[in-house]
């Protein structure tokens, strides 16, 4: 995937996991707060990769 890409689901990875964990906690469903915070930390990460793979690009543009 580009760094776009994992931005995005990223971001969308995020929204879904704090709307899930937001639901969660109105309902007093632990589990889908919990799912909800899996979810937002795979967001998290996928963001993170795609910062990561925009660095290693500038990076190499710059040699």
């Amino acid at each position: 995937m580009s760094s776009t890409t994992d931005r995005i689901k990223g971001l969308a990875n995020e929204a879904a996991g704090t709307l899930k964990q937001g639901v969660g906690k109105a309902t007093g469903n632990t589990r889908l707060q919990a799912e909800g915070k899996v979810q937002e930390l795979k967001g998290e990460a996928q963001q993170t990769l795609g910062k990561v793979k925009d660095g290693v690009r500038n990076a190499a543009g710059r040699i």
